[in-house]
């Protein structure tokens, strides 16, 4: 299982594990007090650290947004290409253009189902189901191609080779996630910071709920990450709008 996938379990394992951090700073400085000459070196590293975890989160934060906007911009590229080719069955003999948009459909929703379904079993079994369309699509323009190969019929072949590029850069996307190293790196800076902390903090403030603040924090900025970049699970997902509004419009001829 990959924790990625499941935002609010990370968010609970990342706030948990920060509070620990936090209480074990404090701990220690039970153990040793800070002395009072080396405050403000401590500060200094303090704000050092907390800057370089701002840092990674935005840096993290931004990686996520873009895959996200890449995988909406494949959607419309996708709906784009169906649609086009769609339109160009016309330039093929009438049976050859009926099964064509006959099986275009039917591709279409199972484009939409991609998009929708969480279930991993329904998913490999859409995968098994667009293979197969995509197979019988391209002999729907590979017959007609070859038996009169002119130019006019080489635009519904090129047509129907962006429809089956169009998926493979969707599933690119969708593959395209936040390394697992940049998490780890997030987590060792997030859990160096708590520390500090907790260990900076006066000996009244150790239970008080100022530590819970930090870990809380970075614990929701790890939510918002973690959903946006995880295209199945969360709140946060790419909706198939151009693919409805193109099968509505199909649908409605």
């Amino acid at each position: 299982m990959n924790t990625m996938n499941y935002p609010f379990l990370v968010a609970g394992l990342s706030f948990a594990l920060l509070w620990l951090s936090a209480l074990i700073g404090a701990s220690f400085r039970r153990r040793r007090k800070l002395p009072e000459d080396d405050r403000e070196d401590f500060s200094l590293v303090i704000a050092a650290t907390l800057t370089l975890l701002g840092l990674i989160i935005g840096f993290s934060f931004s990686m996520a947004v873009s895959r996200y906007d890449l995988r909406k911009n494949y959607e419309e590229a996708e709906a784009n290409a169906i649609g086009t080719e769609y339109v160009r069955a016309d330039l093929l003999p009438a049976a050859d253009a009926e099964r064509i948009r006959l099986l275009l459909r039917q591709y279409l929703d199972e484009r939409v189902m991609f998009y929708r379904i969480r279930d991993s079993r329904e998913l490999q079994h859409i995968n098994a189901v667009t293979s197969q369309l995509q197979t019988d699509l391209w002999n729907s323009v590979k017959s007609p191609a070859e038996a009169k190969p002119t130019p006019v019929v080489a635009l519904a072949v090129s047509g129907m080779n962006d429809v089956l590029n169009s998926q493979g850069y969707t599933q690119a996307a969708w593959w395209n996630r936040i390394p697992i190293a940049a998490w780890g790196l997030m987590m060792a800076i997030a859990i160096c910071c708590n520390l500090l902390i907790g260990y900076g903090a006066l000996h009244a403030e150790a239970k008080s709920v100022r530590l819970i603040v930090l870990p809380l924090v970075v614990s929701i900025s790890f939510l918002l990450i973690a959903d946006i970049d995880s295209p199945r699970s969360g709140i946060i997902h790419v909706s198939p709008q151009n693919l409805l509004s193109l099968a509505q419009s199909i649908n409605s001829r």
